[in-house]
Protein backbone atom coordinates (compact mmCIF):
# COMPACT_ATOMS: atom_id res chain seq x y z
CA UNK A 1 0.00 0.00 0.00
CA UNK A 2 2.79 2.41 0.86
CA UNK A 3 4.46 1.77 -2.51
CA UNK A 4 1.27 2.71 -4.32
CA UNK A 5 1.07 6.03 -2.45
CA UNK A 6 4.66 6.89 -3.33
CA UNK A 7 4.09 5.97 -6.98
CA UNK A 8 0.98 8.14 -7.21
CA UNK A 9 2.88 11.09 -5.64
CA UNK A 10 5.71 10.74 -8.16
CA UNK A 11 3.27 10.66 -11.05
CA UNK A 12 1.49 13.77 -9.70
CA UNK A 13 4.74 15.71 -9.41
CA UNK A 14 5.69 14.71 -12.94
CA UNK A 15 2.35 15.80 -14.36
CA UNK A 16 2.55 19.12 -12.50
CA UNK A 17 6.05 19.79 -13.81
CA UNK A 18 5.02 18.98 -17.38
CA UNK A 19 2.01 21.30 -17.13
CA UNK A 20 4.15 24.15 -15.76
CA UNK A 21 6.72 23.65 -18.56
CA UNK A 22 4.07 23.72 -21.31
CA UNK A 23 2.42 26.82 -19.73
CA UNK A 24 5.71 28.73 -19.68
CA UNK A 25 6.41 27.73 -23.31
CA UNK A 26 2.99 28.88 -24.49
CA UNK A 27 3.39 32.15 -22.60
CA UNK A 28 6.72 32.83 -24.35
CA UNK A 29 5.26 31.99 -27.75
CA UNK A 30 2.32 34.40 -27.28
CA UNK A 31 4.49 37.27 -25.98
CA UNK A 32 4.55 40.44 -28.11
CA UNK A 33 7.35 40.52 -30.68
CA UNK A 34 10.25 42.85 -30.00
CA UNK A 35 10.05 46.24 -31.77
CA UNK A 36 12.28 46.63 -34.84
CA UNK A 37 15.71 48.20 -34.32
CA UNK A 38 16.47 49.04 -37.96
CA UNK A 39 14.64 50.55 -40.93
CA UNK A 40 15.17 50.70 -44.69
CA UNK A 41 15.61 54.03 -46.46
CA UNK A 42 12.71 54.45 -48.91
CA UNK A 43 11.01 56.91 -51.20
CA UNK A 44 7.73 58.34 -49.88
CA UNK A 45 5.54 61.45 -49.69
CA UNK A 46 5.83 63.59 -46.54
CA UNK A 47 3.54 66.36 -45.41
CA UNK A 48 3.58 68.27 -42.15
CA UNK A 49 0.52 70.10 -40.90
CA UNK A 50 -0.39 72.03 -37.76
CA UNK A 51 -3.52 70.77 -35.99
CA UNK A 52 -5.82 72.95 -33.91
CA UNK A 53 -9.35 72.74 -32.57
CA UNK A 54 -11.97 75.40 -32.21
CA UNK A 55 -15.67 76.13 -31.99
CA UNK A 56 -17.81 77.06 -34.97
CA UNK A 57 -19.77 80.28 -34.67
CA UNK A 58 -21.57 82.62 -37.10
CA UNK A 59 -19.55 85.36 -38.74
CA UNK A 60 -22.47 87.77 -38.24
CA UNK A 61 -24.71 87.45 -35.18
CA UNK A 62 -27.08 90.19 -34.00
CA UNK A 63 -29.13 90.63 -30.84
CA UNK A 64 -32.41 92.20 -31.97
CA UNK A 65 -33.96 94.65 -29.47
CA UNK A 66 -36.74 97.21 -29.89
CA UNK A 67 -35.85 100.89 -29.95
CA UNK A 68 -38.92 101.93 -27.96
CA UNK A 69 -40.96 100.54 -25.08
CA UNK A 70 -44.02 98.54 -25.97
CA UNK A 71 -45.77 95.20 -26.04
CA UNK A 72 -45.19 92.44 -28.59
CA UNK A 73 -48.16 92.44 -30.96
CA UNK A 74 -46.89 90.39 -33.93
CA UNK A 75 -44.15 87.74 -33.75
CA UNK A 76 -44.25 85.67 -36.96
CA UNK A 77 -40.86 83.91 -36.58
CA UNK A 78 -39.58 81.16 -34.33
CA UNK A 79 -36.28 79.42 -33.56
CA UNK A 80 -34.73 77.85 -36.65
CA UNK A 81 -36.70 79.88 -39.21
CA UNK A 82 -34.79 81.23 -42.20
CA UNK A 83 -35.73 84.83 -42.94
CA UNK A 84 -35.00 86.92 -46.03
CA UNK A 85 -33.60 90.44 -45.80
CA UNK A 86 -36.36 92.97 -45.12
CA UNK A 87 -38.86 90.42 -43.77
CA UNK A 88 -40.81 91.31 -40.61
CA UNK A 89 -39.25 89.95 -37.42
CA UNK A 90 -41.72 91.40 -34.89
CA UNK A 91 -44.08 94.33 -34.38
CA UNK A 92 -45.04 96.23 -31.22
CA UNK A 93 -48.57 97.21 -30.29
CA UNK A 94 -48.99 100.74 -31.75
CA UNK A 95 -52.53 101.63 -30.61
CA UNK A 96 -51.33 104.24 -28.13
CA UNK A 97 -49.05 105.77 -30.74
CA UNK A 98 -51.90 105.89 -33.26
CA UNK A 99 -54.00 107.76 -30.69
CA UNK A 100 -51.09 110.10 -30.07
CA UNK A 101 -50.79 110.72 -33.80
CA UNK A 102 -54.48 111.59 -34.05
CA UNK A 103 -54.06 114.01 -31.15
CA UNK A 104 -51.07 115.61 -32.85
CA UNK A 105 -53.07 116.13 -36.03
CA UNK A 106 -55.81 117.84 -34.01
CA UNK A 107 -53.23 120.10 -32.34
CA UNK A 108 -51.83 121.05 -35.72
CA UNK A 109 -55.25 121.95 -37.07
CA UNK A 110 -56.02 124.10 -34.03
CA UNK A 111 -52.62 125.81 -34.22
CA UNK A 112 -53.18 126.55 -37.91
CA UNK A 113 -56.54 128.19 -37.23
CA UNK A 114 -55.08 130.27 -34.42
CA UNK A 115 -52.22 131.31 -36.67
CA UNK A 116 -54.63 132.43 -39.40
CA UNK A 117 -56.60 134.54 -36.89
CA UNK A 118 -53.43 136.07 -35.42
CA UNK A 119 -52.17 136.88 -38.91
CA UNK A 120 -55.43 138.72 -39.79
CA UNK A 121 -55.29 140.73 -36.56
CA UNK A 122 -51.66 141.61 -37.15
CA UNK A 123 -52.27 142.88 -40.70
CA UNK A 124 -55.31 144.92 -39.57
CA UNK A 125 -53.23 146.47 -36.76
CA UNK A 126 -50.57 147.48 -39.27
CA UNK A 127 -53.10 149.46 -41.33
CA UNK A 128 -54.63 151.12 -38.28
CA UNK A 129 -51.21 152.08 -36.96
CA UNK A 130 -50.32 153.63 -40.31
CA UNK A 131 -53.46 155.78 -40.09
CA UNK A 132 -52.68 156.51 -36.43
CA UNK A 133 -55.99 155.05 -35.34
CA UNK A 134 -54.48 152.74 -32.65
CA UNK A 135 -51.70 153.04 -30.17
CA UNK A 136 -48.29 151.44 -30.66
CA UNK A 137 -48.96 149.17 -27.68
CA UNK A 138 -51.95 147.49 -29.37
CA UNK A 139 -49.95 146.94 -32.53
CA UNK A 140 -47.11 145.28 -30.54
CA UNK A 141 -49.58 142.94 -28.79
CA UNK A 142 -51.03 141.76 -32.12
CA UNK A 143 -47.54 141.14 -33.48
CA UNK A 144 -46.57 139.04 -30.42
CA UNK A 145 -49.74 136.96 -30.71
CA UNK A 146 -48.95 136.31 -34.36
CA UNK A 147 -45.39 135.12 -33.55
CA UNK A 148 -46.66 132.87 -30.74
CA UNK A 149 -49.19 131.30 -33.11
CA UNK A 150 -46.45 130.49 -35.61
CA UNK A 151 -44.35 128.87 -32.86
CA UNK A 152 -47.31 126.81 -31.68
CA UNK A 153 -47.88 125.43 -35.19
CA UNK A 154 -44.22 124.51 -35.57
CA UNK A 155 -44.22 122.74 -32.20
CA UNK A 156 -47.34 120.75 -33.11
CA UNK A 157 -45.79 119.68 -36.40
CA UNK A 158 -42.60 118.50 -34.62
CA UNK A 159 -44.67 116.48 -32.16
CA UNK A 160 -46.40 114.78 -35.07
CA UNK A 161 -43.04 113.97 -36.70
CA UNK A 162 -41.78 112.38 -33.47
CA UNK A 163 -44.92 110.28 -33.15
CA UNK A 164 -44.71 109.09 -36.74
CA UNK A 165 -41.06 108.19 -36.29
CA UNK A 166 -41.92 106.14 -33.21
CA UNK A 167 -44.61 104.41 -35.25
CA UNK A 168 -42.00 103.32 -37.80
CA UNK A 169 -39.92 101.83 -34.97
CA UNK A 170 -42.70 99.51 -33.89
CA UNK A 171 -41.79 97.26 -36.83
CA UNK A 172 -38.39 95.53 -36.84
CA UNK A 173 -37.24 93.84 -40.05
CA UNK A 174 -34.31 91.53 -40.89
CA UNK A 175 -31.14 93.47 -41.81
CA UNK A 176 -29.83 90.50 -43.87
CA UNK A 177 -30.69 86.94 -44.83
CA UNK A 178 -30.59 85.20 -41.48
CA UNK A 179 -31.65 82.30 -39.27
CA UNK A 180 -33.40 82.73 -35.93
CA UNK A 181 -31.11 81.37 -33.18
CA UNK A 182 -33.12 82.25 -30.06
CA UNK A 183 -36.48 83.82 -29.21
CA UNK A 184 -36.62 84.50 -25.45
CA UNK A 185 -39.93 86.44 -25.53
CA UNK A 186 -43.53 85.57 -26.41
CA UNK A 187 -46.58 87.27 -27.84
CA UNK A 188 -48.05 89.97 -25.62
CA UNK A 189 -44.92 90.38 -23.50
CA UNK A 190 -43.92 93.94 -22.58
CA UNK A 191 -40.42 94.91 -23.66
CA UNK A 192 -38.22 97.93 -23.02
CA UNK A 193 -36.43 99.97 -25.65
CA UNK A 194 -32.71 99.95 -26.28
CA UNK A 195 -32.47 103.57 -25.19
CA UNK A 196 -33.19 102.60 -21.59
CA UNK A 197 -30.74 102.00 -18.78
CA UNK A 198 -30.62 98.23 -19.36
CA UNK A 199 -30.04 98.43 -23.15
CA UNK A 200 -33.49 97.03 -23.85
CA UNK A 201 -35.05 93.58 -23.94
CA UNK A 202 -33.62 91.01 -26.36
CA UNK A 203 -36.46 89.73 -28.52
CA UNK A 204 -34.47 87.64 -31.02
CA UNK A 205 -30.92 86.52 -31.77
CA UNK A 206 -30.26 86.14 -35.49
CA UNK A 207 -27.23 85.07 -37.51
CA UNK A 208 -26.11 84.49 -41.07
CA UNK A 209 -25.35 80.75 -41.19
CA UNK A 210 -24.08 80.90 -44.77
CA UNK A 211 -20.82 82.36 -43.48
CA UNK A 212 -19.25 80.73 -40.42
CA UNK A 213 -16.01 81.22 -38.56
CA UNK A 214 -13.87 79.06 -36.29
CA UNK A 215 -12.09 80.62 -33.34
CA UNK A 216 -9.14 78.33 -32.71
CA UNK A 217 -6.23 78.43 -30.27
CA UNK A 218 -2.91 77.74 -32.01
CA UNK A 219 0.15 76.65 -30.07
CA UNK A 220 2.78 79.35 -29.81
CA UNK A 221 5.38 77.06 -31.41
CA UNK A 222 3.24 76.76 -34.56
CA UNK A 223 2.25 80.41 -34.99
CA UNK A 224 5.40 81.43 -36.96
CA UNK A 225 4.41 78.85 -39.61
CA UNK A 226 0.96 80.38 -40.21
CA UNK A 227 0.00 83.30 -42.42
CA UNK A 228 -3.28 85.03 -43.30
CA UNK A 229 -5.25 83.95 -46.42
CA UNK A 230 -3.84 80.42 -46.13
CA UNK A 231 -6.22 77.59 -47.08
CA UNK A 232 -6.90 75.00 -44.37
CA UNK A 233 -8.80 71.72 -44.17
CA UNK A 234 -11.59 71.53 -41.61
CA UNK A 235 -13.34 68.44 -40.25
CA UNK A 236 -16.43 68.62 -38.05
CA UNK A 237 -16.71 66.04 -35.29
CA UNK A 238 -20.51 66.01 -35.32
CA UNK A 239 -20.76 65.34 -39.08
CA UNK A 240 -18.86 62.18 -39.94
CA UNK A 241 -16.88 62.28 -43.18
CA UNK A 242 -17.46 65.99 -43.81
CA UNK A 243 -14.42 67.96 -44.93
CA UNK A 244 -14.64 71.62 -45.82
CA UNK A 245 -12.11 74.26 -46.81
CA UNK A 246 -11.52 77.40 -44.81
CA UNK A 247 -9.23 80.41 -44.93
CA UNK A 248 -7.09 81.85 -42.15
CA UNK A 249 -8.45 85.37 -41.82
CA UNK A 250 -6.35 86.72 -38.98
CA UNK A 251 -4.00 85.71 -36.17
CA UNK A 252 -4.04 87.55 -32.85
CA UNK A 253 -0.92 89.67 -32.22
CA UNK A 254 -0.86 88.79 -28.53
CA UNK A 255 -0.81 85.42 -26.81
CA UNK A 256 -3.56 84.24 -24.47
CA UNK A 257 -3.71 81.35 -22.02
CA UNK A 258 -6.46 78.78 -22.56
CA UNK A 259 -6.67 75.53 -20.60
CA UNK A 260 -3.31 76.43 -19.02
CA UNK A 261 -1.67 76.47 -22.48
CA UNK A 262 -0.26 79.62 -24.03
CA UNK A 263 -1.25 80.18 -27.62
CA UNK A 264 -2.62 82.63 -30.16
CA UNK A 265 -6.21 83.01 -31.24
CA UNK A 266 -6.71 82.36 -34.96
CA UNK A 267 -9.88 83.14 -36.92
CA UNK A 268 -10.73 80.79 -39.79
CA UNK A 269 -13.55 81.67 -42.22
CA UNK A 270 -15.72 78.97 -43.82
CA UNK A 271 -17.43 79.64 -47.13
CA UNK A 272 -20.33 77.73 -48.70
CA UNK A 273 -21.05 75.99 -45.42
CA UNK A 274 -22.83 72.63 -45.46
CA UNK A 275 -26.36 72.95 -43.99
CA UNK A 276 -25.51 70.25 -41.44
CA UNK A 277 -22.88 72.48 -39.82
CA UNK A 278 -24.34 74.48 -36.95
CA UNK A 279 -23.00 77.03 -34.47
CA UNK A 280 -21.41 75.54 -31.39
CA UNK A 281 -20.02 72.43 -33.09
CA UNK A 282 -16.38 71.53 -32.54
CA UNK A 283 -14.11 71.65 -35.59
CA UNK A 284 -10.61 70.29 -36.12
CA UNK A 285 -8.34 72.38 -38.32
CA UNK A 286 -5.45 70.99 -40.33
CA UNK A 287 -3.14 73.73 -41.59
CA UNK A 288 -0.56 72.45 -44.12
CA UNK A 289 2.92 73.78 -43.41
CA UNK A 290 5.34 71.84 -45.60
CA UNK A 291 5.24 68.88 -48.00
CA UNK A 292 7.57 66.87 -50.23
CA UNK A 293 6.65 64.19 -52.79
CA UNK A 294 8.64 61.04 -53.61
CA UNK A 295 11.69 61.93 -51.52
CA UNK A 296 14.24 59.84 -49.67
CA UNK A 297 12.92 59.33 -46.14
CA UNK A 298 13.65 57.48 -42.91
CA UNK A 299 11.65 57.11 -39.70
CA UNK A 300 12.02 60.11 -37.46
CA UNK A 301 13.45 57.87 -34.73
CA UNK A 302 16.53 57.19 -36.92
CA UNK A 303 17.64 60.86 -37.00
CA UNK A 304 19.76 62.02 -34.09
CA UNK A 305 20.83 65.55 -33.17
CA UNK A 306 24.02 66.35 -31.27
CA UNK A 307 26.07 69.46 -30.61
CA UNK A 308 29.50 69.44 -32.21
CA UNK A 309 32.08 70.07 -29.49
CA UNK A 310 34.48 71.78 -31.93
CA UNK A 311 32.15 74.04 -33.91
CA UNK A 312 29.41 74.42 -31.31
CA UNK A 313 26.76 73.79 -33.98
CA UNK A 314 24.01 71.18 -33.91
CA UNK A 315 24.55 68.26 -36.26
CA UNK A 316 22.05 65.77 -37.68
CA UNK A 317 23.22 62.22 -38.25
CA UNK A 318 22.10 58.62 -38.67
CA UNK A 319 23.73 55.25 -38.10
CA UNK A 320 24.00 53.31 -41.37
CA UNK A 321 24.50 49.54 -41.27
CA UNK A 322 27.79 48.35 -42.76
CA UNK A 323 27.92 44.59 -42.39
CA UNK A 324 27.64 43.80 -38.69
CA UNK A 325 28.54 47.33 -37.58
CA UNK A 326 26.98 50.78 -37.95
CA UNK A 327 28.61 53.85 -39.48
CA UNK A 328 27.77 57.33 -38.19
CA UNK A 329 26.87 59.59 -41.11
CA UNK A 330 25.87 63.26 -41.14
CA UNK A 331 22.71 64.05 -43.10
CA UNK A 332 20.73 67.07 -44.24
CA UNK A 333 17.11 66.92 -43.14
CA UNK A 334 14.28 68.53 -45.10
CA UNK A 335 10.56 68.24 -44.43
CA UNK A 336 9.51 66.19 -41.40
CA UNK A 337 6.20 65.05 -40.03
CA UNK A 338 5.50 63.17 -36.82
CA UNK A 339 6.76 59.85 -38.26
CA UNK A 340 9.22 60.37 -41.13
CA UNK A 341 11.93 62.84 -42.12
CA UNK A 342 13.14 63.74 -45.59
CA UNK A 343 16.89 63.18 -46.10
CA UNK A 344 18.16 65.61 -48.69
CA UNK A 345 21.84 64.58 -48.44
CA UNK A 346 23.72 61.67 -46.89
CA UNK A 347 21.57 58.61 -47.64
CA UNK A 348 20.46 56.52 -50.60
CA UNK A 349 17.43 54.38 -51.14
CA UNK A 350 17.54 50.80 -49.73
CA UNK A 351 20.26 51.55 -47.16
CA UNK A 352 19.57 50.31 -43.61
CA UNK A 353 19.65 52.68 -40.64
CA UNK A 354 19.43 52.06 -36.90
CA UNK A 355 16.46 53.22 -34.87
CA UNK A 356 18.50 53.28 -31.65
CA UNK A 357 22.06 53.94 -30.55
CA UNK A 358 24.28 51.05 -31.71
CA UNK A 359 25.93 48.91 -29.07
CA UNK A 360 29.41 50.34 -29.68
CA UNK A 361 28.08 53.90 -29.29
CA UNK A 362 26.42 53.03 -26.00
CA UNK A 363 29.68 51.51 -24.77
CA UNK A 364 31.57 54.68 -25.70
CA UNK A 365 29.22 56.76 -23.61
CA UNK A 366 29.44 54.45 -20.60
CA UNK A 367 33.26 54.30 -20.45
CA UNK A 368 33.74 57.92 -19.24
CA UNK A 369 31.06 57.31 -16.66
CA UNK A 370 32.78 54.15 -15.36
CA UNK A 371 36.13 55.95 -15.17
CA UNK A 372 34.58 58.87 -13.31
CA UNK A 373 32.86 56.55 -10.82
CA UNK A 374 36.10 54.60 -10.27
CA UNK A 375 38.05 57.79 -9.61
CA UNK A 376 35.39 58.97 -7.20
CA UNK A 377 35.37 55.65 -5.32
CA UNK A 378 39.18 55.69 -5.04
CA UNK A 379 39.04 59.17 -3.56
CA UNK A 380 36.31 58.31 -1.04
CA UNK A 381 37.40 54.73 -0.37
CA UNK A 382 33.99 53.42 -1.33
CA UNK A 383 33.45 50.23 -3.31
CA UNK A 384 32.84 51.05 -7.01
CA UNK A 385 29.54 50.13 -8.55
CA UNK A 386 29.38 46.91 -10.51
CA UNK A 387 28.06 48.60 -13.65
CA UNK A 388 27.17 52.04 -14.96
CA UNK A 389 23.79 53.11 -16.28
CA UNK A 390 23.53 53.02 -20.04
CA UNK A 391 21.75 55.77 -21.95
CA UNK A 392 18.03 55.29 -22.29
CA UNK A 393 16.54 54.72 -25.70
CA UNK A 394 15.38 57.87 -27.44
CA UNK A 395 11.63 58.09 -28.02
CA UNK A 396 10.18 59.51 -31.23
CA UNK A 397 9.00 63.12 -31.31
CA UNK A 398 5.60 63.69 -29.76
CA UNK A 399 2.81 65.82 -31.11
CA UNK A 400 3.98 68.72 -28.97
CA UNK A 401 7.01 68.99 -31.18
CA UNK A 402 9.67 68.82 -28.47
CA UNK A 403 12.89 66.83 -28.97
CA UNK A 404 13.56 63.92 -26.64
CA UNK A 405 17.10 63.41 -25.44
CA UNK A 406 19.17 60.53 -24.10
CA UNK A 407 20.57 60.65 -20.60
CA UNK A 408 24.36 60.76 -20.81
CA UNK A 409 27.31 62.07 -18.79
CA UNK A 410 28.26 65.70 -19.08
CA UNK A 411 31.44 64.80 -20.92
CA UNK A 412 29.43 63.51 -23.91
CA UNK A 413 26.62 65.68 -25.29
CA UNK A 414 23.43 63.69 -25.66
CA UNK A 415 22.12 62.70 -29.05
CA UNK A 416 18.48 63.61 -29.46
CA UNK A 417 15.77 62.72 -31.91
CA UNK A 418 14.68 65.26 -34.48
CA UNK A 419 11.16 66.59 -34.29
CA UNK A 420 8.79 67.92 -36.96
CA UNK A 421 9.16 71.49 -35.72
CA UNK A 422 12.91 71.49 -36.40
CA UNK A 423 12.66 69.39 -39.54
CA UNK A 424 14.41 71.84 -41.86
CA UNK A 425 13.43 73.84 -44.89
CA UNK A 426 10.08 73.36 -46.59
CA UNK A 427 10.04 72.20 -50.13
Amino acid sequence: MKKWVILIGILGLGAGGYYFWTWQKSKQSTAAPAPPTTAIVELRDISFAVNAAGEISPAEQVSVRPEINGKIDVLPVDVGDRVKKGALLFKLDDRELQQQRASNLTDIERARLELEKAERDYKRAQKLLAEKLIAQELFDDSKTTFELAKNALERAQKDLAITEERLTRTEVRAPFDCTILTRPVSMGQAVSGSGGFNSGTEVLAIADLNSMIINAQVNQADVPRLKPDEAVEVTVEAVAGLRVTGTVERIAPQATIKNNIKGFAARVVLKNVDPRVRPGMTANIKIPVASADNVTAVPLAAVFTEKNADSGEMERFVYVQQGENFEKRNVKVGVSDYFFAEIQEGLKESEVVSLELPKEEREKKTRPSLAKRAAKSDATGAKPAASAATPTNVTPATSSGGSSSESSPKTAPPATRSSPRDGGNSR
